[in-house]
């Protein structure tokens, strides 16, 4: 049973290698990082923005992942970077507050959606 769950988990983690993500490039002694977790990070996952570009976390005190390799620079902490299809579809540099960070966060994904036409329920008009 333990190995089905463990599958099972598998499955569901896995993801299109064409969906989005938000890519959150950050340090353990970031403190605009850490009032990033505390504004937003702890609804993240619960809104339509993070269904349609799940968060990625990334240490820069760490090795970069091997498919973040080929990135441009990251300097500034925190910077988010907005991937769609494995590319670099846009930025936020550092955590202007919580209203900037939607906002700005809300353009990238609308630049999105006219760019690749809308890819899920979450971009139905209502």
């Amino acid at each position: 049973m333990a190995g089905l769950l463990s599958f099972v988990g598998t499955l569901t983690a896995a993801r299109a290698p064409d969906a989005a993500e938000l890519v959150m490039f950050e340090t353990r002694t970031c403190p605009w990082c850490a009032r990033w977790h505390a504004e937003v990070g702890v609804v993240y996952a619960k809104t339509a923005e993070g269904k349609r570009a799940p968060l990625r976390r990334v240490d820069l005190d760490r090795a970069r992942p091997a498919d973040l390799r080929d990135l441009g620079a990251v300097v500034y902490t925190p910077t988010f970077v907005l991937m769609e299809h494995g590319k670099d579809a846009g930025r936020i540099l550092g955590y202007p507050g919580e209203d900037h960070f939607w906002g700005l966060l809300g353009s990238l994904l609308e630049d999105l959606k006219i760019a690749t036409g809308p890819t899920s329920l979450l971009w139905e008009k209502q």
